[in-house]
């Protein structure tokens, strides 16, 4: 156990470091974020899935789907409206790429 690991500091997109292409990987991270802002109001909501569901406008299963990390399911239009629904709003800012 005296072999020492390389460490590799990333690039703030687990996506792009796993090795999708720039664009996809973009896209992938501005759904997980959303998602993650979604699984969090069902948390703290203390509602059942069923009542969750209801309230950000999509079917439990679907809903059941978004709480499974399923982000091949889910378009940022589609999580965008979720959150519409829940209340919320989503801003978007534009910056040229570093």
């Amino acid at each position: 156990m005296t072999e020492r690991l390389k460490m590799e500091r990333g690039s703030g997109n687990v996506f792009a470091d796993i090795g999708f292409p720039p664009e996809e990987a973009q896209n992938l991270q501005l759904r997980s974020d959303l998602m993650t802002r979604i699984e969090r109001f069902v948390k703290r909501s203390g509602m059942t899935q069923a009542e969750a569901a209801r309230s950000l406008g999509v079917t439990q299963p679907r809903l059941n789907d978004l709480l499974r990390g399923k982000i091949d399911k889910f378009s940022l239009d589609a999580l965008v409206n979720m959150l519409g629904h829940a209340g919320m709003r989503v801003e978007l800012r534009v910056k040229k790429a570093a």
